[in-house]
């Protein structure tokens, strides 16, 4: 059965916090197999026998907001995909510095990818790579000029996590 990593997007945003076995538990009423939880972030592990992605994002969506009263988005990514993210994130200087990966519903388009240069400044560098955006920030985010409401509107729906997160997640699958 093919394994996903489900990234939810603003779970635990505006003084509401959702606990990962209250997630868990949701992801399990839907009768997706081997759950589990990765960091409170909104991070979950699954398997299922269903094979269309696209589908199986809209109704993981659905259900999470009947459950919880509000929309959040998700981001299915299997476990290969995840070691191409680390593999091919595009700054060599990323080590030094704080790399987001921004996951997205599809890949952007260019008038998307035009509004997401428009954002940059000498602190921050932003690649696109398929269905992922890459943001190096060269600064403390309290000191960044680039704000989450402006990263949605230029790139719409999307989550981000640290590629630290993106790593470990992968090297906990590694056989993809």
């Amino acid at each position: 059965m093919p394994r996903y990593i489900a990234f939810m997007r603003a779970l635990n945003v505006g003084g509401r916090v959702i606990k990962m076995d209250e997630l868990r538990a949701m992801f399990e009423s839907l009768k997706l197999a081997d759950v589990e939880s990765f960091i409170a972030s909104g991070n979950i592990i699954f398997t299922t026998k269903a094979s269309n992605e696209k589908a199986l994002e809209a109704k993981i969506e659905k259900h999470l907001e009947a459950e919880l009263g509000y929309r959040s988005e998700v981001f299915l990514r299997t476990p290969a995909e995840l070691q191409a993210i680390v593999d091919g994130q595009p700054f060599p200087d990323a080590d030094q510095f704080t790399l987001h990966v921004m996951f997205l519903g599809a890949a952007p388009s260019a008038d998307q990818k035009k509004a997401l240069k428009a954002l940059e400044t000498p602190s921050d560098e932003f690649r696109v790579i398929g269905r992922e955006a890459y943001w190096l920030c060269r600064v403390r985010f309290n000191e960044t000029k680039v704000s989450p409401a402006k990263l949605a509107k230029a790139l719409g729906p999307s989550t981000a996590r640290n590629i630290t997160t993106v790593r470990k997640l992968a090297a906990k699958y590694p056989q993809g």
